[in-house]
């Protein structure tokens, strides 16, 4: 047994830089491999029109030739499940958004080179470009006349400079480039490298084509927005604080006037206030939010207020689950919403009023995070309550789903043709108690293709990031290629996870990691007693917050044979004054500056328990990190090193913290992890 799992571990690796041969048997059922990666295709951003009777969806897939994730758009005939490509090729179109009386279709579309809105009408096919923008545009909307669109869209402003003025150099001299000030707090970002001086603002723009009207001003960026029904006022969420820089989750709710330029601040509080959205009679506004508490996980709950942001009341103060995407009924009576419950997202529906409790309206959710596990989803409404969805299953990424009454279609299958000729890894849902305090924990197990219960089989415990987010019942190709491999693959969801309530995603506020370790192998001691483990075949693996725990049980155990690392943080203390979103983490993460709370943050740093380290342990993480940057990565590699622990880092060139955002990185770190894991096959 252990010979044909690194027999497949070798095969695994190799793939990564050959093609698979086509074989006599091609329609033979065999486990999932490598290149399989690049057929896989998976439905997003789902829009039904107005009278239910169509829907269009994103259709995503990757170019091999490019190495890139690559977005089309089908529309699908409800009525008899007849689906046809709207755009094809290798350009991106998404945000698809039907007109209010549903006689046009706009996307976004980087069919000219650079991100443009683009237009179909429905009676003759017809498309045009109706935009000519210098930046592309998001959070685009229709005006409920369907006369205007509005977007926002980055706005350039002056360079940062601390005033000193520099000769110019002498015409075709060659020198050296030009210093970068910096100012702001933040002035770097994930996947975006070095901040460029400007924000973001609402814009308005005929829906048959013309010049944008820039409607928002002033030195803060603007966030979701959406139209009074009297097409006249738009509401959106910012933080326009003068000290939004230092108290970056302080948003308000706001109404422009489009005629006057007036700008109505509508909410107060101290917290976030987001996602508005004008009742259809005109008279209250839909939003969500939280009251600042400085927790770690603060859920996002609803509310409702007067148009004067006067009488503002939660709609559920009893539902303990964030809540997103909400939005009115088509009569103004109700509101549709999803909340992520155990790893699954959903929707429902619950009276405007107040006073009855949600309904569940459609399940399972998600599907949409290709690499791995995470709880995802997205969800649209037609007028007569239809709902449109991105179905999720466990061997399975996204498809389009409705939802008519009480009956659930299911109307695209998109990788029957691929994975329908794949064994696939079963998954399967299993709780224990933590040893900590004897809570509940959930996880999923998945056995490899051919699996024998009779025999041994190494474990691979792999953790999730966040740490504040959620594993589910979903495909994900990581896990999948892990399993075929050979490995029983075990991913949980530790306190801190969010989908189970407030009070268990803040049991590691100020205290992470903590007894989430104990969460973890508690899952790990589970699955042992089932008996068909091999206790010297133990890896451990994870990425982001997943990657901090993998260091931290190195660092409290030697029970496992091997781990891997990914793109962890090392060192909170670094980490707080160096990562791209600093104003944060400091404030909701830690008790205060590191500077003045030194032995929290150290204690919690697995840099500090480095000296109990005996695994092998690799580390990978992308070198355009910033979220948890390299020197995270190097710290502990030298300090490993210092030790003469077995170590290696993996750096991926050009990455950012979504590694995976290009497939080859894909197939590349689970080809690196896999690797690793064999070089330390336990007794052996």
């Amino acid at each position: 047994m252990r010979n044909r799992i690194h027999a497949l571990v070798l095969t695994l690796v190799v793939l990564t830089t050959l093609a698979v041969v086509p074989s006599l048997a091609a329609q033979e059922v065999r486990p999932l491999e490598m290149m399989d990666v690049f057929d896989i295709e998976w439905a997003n951003s789902p829009a039904i029109s107005p009278d239910g009777s169509k829907i269009v969806y994103v259709r995503s897939f990757y170019d091999v030739m490019t190495d890139r994730g690559r977005s089309n758009l089908w529309m699908i005939d409800v009525a008899t499940g007849e689906q046809r490509p709207i755009t094809s090729g290798t350009d991106n179109h998404g945000s698809p958004a039907w007109s209010p009386s549903g006689d046009r279709l706009l996307w976004v579309s980087s069919a000219d080179g650079g991100a443009q809105i683009w237009m179909r009408w429905m009676d003759t096919g017809q498309t045009a470009r109706v935009t000519n923008l210098v930046r592309g545009p998001g959070a685009v909307n229709w005006s409920p006349d369907g006369r205007w669109i509005s977007f926002s869209m980055f706005v350039p402003g002056s360079p940062q400079s601390i005033g000193t003025q520099l000769p110019s150099p002498p015409a075709g001299a060659e020198w050296a480039p030009a210093p970068r000030t910096v100012t702001r707090l933040q002035f770097r970002a994930d996947g975006a490298g070095f901040l460029p001086d400007g924000f973001s603002h609402l814009f308005v723009v005929p829906a048959e084509g013309g010049a944008p009207r820039q409607l928002t001003t002033g030195d803060f960026n603007h966030g979701g927005h959406s139209w009074a029904p009297d097409a006249e006022s738009i509401v959106f969420s910012a933080n326009r604080h003068d000290d939004w820089q230092y108290d970056p989750a302080n948003s308000e709710v706001f109404e422009l006037d489009l005629a006057s330029g007036d700008l109505a601040q509508l909410t107060d509080r101290h917290g976030s206030d987001g996602a508005p959205q004008v009742s259809p009679d005109g008279t209250r506004i839909l939003y969500a939010g939280n009251d600042e508490e400085y927790l770690g996980y603060q859920q996002s709950r609803l509310y409702i207020m007067n148009r004067d942001g006067s009488a503002s009341e939660e709609v559920m103060p009893g539902f303990d689950r964030s809540v997103g995407g909400a939005r009115w009924s088509d009569d103004g009576e109700g509101v549709w919403f999803q909340y992520t419950d155990n790893g699954v997202t959903k929707v429902a529906y619950v009276p405007a009023r107040g006073g009855a409790e949600p309904e569940l309206k459609a399940d399972n959710l998600g599907g949409q995070s290709l690499g791995r596990p995470y709880a995802s989803g997205q969800f649209t409404v037609a007028n007569n309550g239809d709902i449109a969805f991105t179905r999720s299953h466990p061997n399975r990424p996204s498809d389009v789903a409705v939802m008519r009454g009480d009956e659930e279609h299911q109307l695209t299958w998109l990788n029957e043709d691929l994975l329908g000729h794949r064994d696939l890894g079963e998954v399967e849902e299993i709780w224990w108690e933590s040893s900590a305090d004897g809570r509940r924990v959930q996880g999923w197990l998945v056995t490899p293709p051919g699996f024998d219960p009779t025999e041994q089989y190494p474990l691979v415990l792999e953790i999730h990031g966040g740490p504040f987010a959620a594993y589910g019942p979903h495909f994900a190709a990581e896990i999948q290629l892990y399993a075929a491999a050979g490995n029983v693959v075990l991913y949980t969801n530790p306190r801190g996870s969010t989908s189970y309530g407030a009070e268990f995603g803040n049991l590691i506020h100020h205290n992470y990691p903590g007894e989430d370790f104990d969460d973890l192998m508690s899952g790990v001691d589970a699955v042992i007693d089932r008996g068909y483990i091999d206790e010297d075949r133990l890896y451990v693996t994870g990425g982001s917050g997943g990657g901090v725990l993998t260091a931290w049980i190195v660092g409290h155990t030697d029970r496992f044979a091997a781990a891997v690392s990914q793109k962890p943080v090392i060192n909170w203390y670094s980490f707080v004054l160096a990562a791209d979103s600093t104003g944060f983490f400091y404030k909701y993460w830690f008790p205060g500056f590191p500077w003045d709370h030194l032995e929290h943050y150290m204690q919690r740093s697995p840099l500090h328990h480095v000296g109990n380290v005996t695994t092998p342990t690799m580390l990978l993480t992308g070198e355009a990190d910033w979220r948890t940057p390299m020197w995270e990565t190097e710290q502990f590699y030298t300090a490993l090193k210092l030790q003469k622990v077995d170590t290696a880092i993996v750096r991926i060139p050009e990455a950012s913290h979504s590694i995976t955002a290009r497939p080859s990185n894909l197939i590349r770190k689970v080809a690196n992890v896999l690797q690793w894991f064999s070089k330390y096959p336990g007794g052996e």
